[in-house]
């Protein structure tokens, strides 16, 4: 019996991506074949344990899998030891301080607002929780090329409060990260440094970023971002970490089963496999060339249309743009609803010294790896570029109330009255006519 009320749901959802721009920097599309084996007979099974050591009969062929998908992750990575068990990416994290930390130990990461990630130390994360947490920011005024970091600080921080753990690694940060700058502070008072490259994975192995693994001792990653495949996640312990603690590779796989899981997802174990022969082909390196390139062109296209961007612009996939000079503080809300009437998705986010609230922050952040998924190259990113700068010029007087009581309440009329705006309806068709000439996977 076919549940309809769901169909009717996937069929919107399918349209929906069919006929707008995907812009949120931690989408992507999997492919068709990812997708196959997500839904395959690996979904029936039950497999607690790993390779070899199940705590389950019938195994037998799930351990040749796992084992597969192992072995490609290290042989794409350049690691010794892979766990592709983690349900996804905040729980490899974790997995991470119980392998590395005892609770209540220092931990050390680049706080949230600043461009890093709840589960490295945010407060209201289980990480800071559990251990204490110590945050470095970013700078909030760096000159025309510089590094977004204040190593200096990061150092001053860290010999103060000697963690156990250094995160690097964030989820809004358009430039490029220097490992090896992390790598000489944490070596320098004996921690572990664990680097998070959940959003530029797929971009290390296509070459266009430098890779972590020389410098760290552990590395996590989520599949799903630039790596194109299930949503997923990834543990990787490096040569590095291996001389560090003999015995880190054990505890990791400690930690994730039993500290954190119990049996894993074989059906997403496979598709990861899936995805990692995929990003092992060489059109692969071309696809991750093509997101760079988009990116930069992107935000040449941005900036010249009078926004600003954090760290002048982007060296990777990701996009950030402080919306305070154009709108006000915490106008990041106004402007991603008013792209989404026009099928252009991303999302509001804080900027580096962000003036109001992660509710309402003062940027929006973008990119460029689900679209170019697509086959879109410069010509279309310069019509997304100049199609956000029309938008948000038609909002531009837009203000967020001061009173919080009043914001909720203007923001529906916001919305409700720009869905009868007959520029972003026009707009709205324009974009729908230049996605559906790149179809979704």
């Amino acid at each position: 019996m076919k549940d309809k009320k769901i169909s009717v749901l996937i069929n919107r959802e399918k349209k929906r991506q069919k006929t707008g721009i995907e812009l949120i920097p931690s989408e992507n599309y999997a492919s068709s074949e990812v997708r196959s084996v997500l839904s395959s007979y690996f979904v029936n099974k039950y497999s607690e344990g790993f390779p070899k050591k199940r705590y389950y009969g019938g195994n037998e062929v799930v351990d040749e899998m796992e084992i597969l998908t192992q072995e490609r992750a290290k042989k794409l990575f350049k690691v010794p030891f892979v766990n592709v068990q983690p349900y996804s990416g905040s729980p490899a994290n974790l997995a991470v301080y119980i392998a590395s930390c005892k609770p209540g130990e220092t931990i050390m990461g680049q706080a949230l607002v600043a461009g890093g990630h709840l589960t490295h130390g945010h407060s209201v994360s289980a990480t800071s929780m559990f251990y204490k947490s110590v945050q470095y920011g970013v700078k909030i005024n760096p000159s025309k090329g510089e590094d977004l970091f204040d190593y200096g600080e990061i150092r001053r921080l860290a010999k103060e409060h000697r963690p156990n753990l250094i995160w690097v690694g964030g989820t809004a940060h358009p430039l490029i990260f220097h490992y090896e700058k992390f790598a000489d502070i944490a070596d320098e008072i004996g921690a572990y440094l664990a680097a998070d490259i959940a959003h530029v994975a797929g971009l290390i192995v296509g070459g266009v970023h430098p890779s972590p693994v020389k410098h760290v001792h552990i590395v996590t990653t989520t599949t799903h971002k630039t790596l194109r495949g299930p949503r997923g996640a990834m543990i990787m312990v490096t040569d590095k970490g291996l001389k560090k603690d003999p015995d880190l590779s054990v505890k990791i796989d400690k930690a994730v089963f039993p500290g954190l899981q119990g049996g894993p997802h074989d059906n997403q174990t496979a598709a990861i496999a899936t995805a990692l022969f995929e990003a092992s082909q060489p059109s692969f390196k071309q696809y991750a060339k093509q997101v760079v390139r988009n990116s930069k062109e992107l935000s040449k296209v941005l900036s010249s249309g009078g926004l600003k961007l954090i760290g002048g612009g982007s060296e990777n996939h990701l996009i950030l743009a402080d919306l305070t000079s154009v709108m006000g503080l915490g106008s990041g809300v106004f402007v991603q609803k008013a792209l989404d009437l026009v099928g252009l998705t991303l999302n509001k986010n804080t900027i580096p010294g962000e003036p109001s609230s992660p509710f309402y922050p003062s940027g929006v952040r973008l990119g460029t790896a689900a679209s170019t998924t697509r086959g879109m190259k410069e010509t279309e990113m310069q019509f997304i570029g100049k199609t956000i700068i029309e938008v948000i010029d038609i909002i531009k007087n837009v203000r967020l109330p001061v009173e919080k009581k009043e914001r909720s309440k203007m923001i529906v009329e916001f919305e409700s009255k720009l869905r009868k705006n007959k520029t972003i309806k026009v707009l709205r068709d324009k974009v729908k006519k230049v996605a559906v000439k790149f179809p979704i996977p």
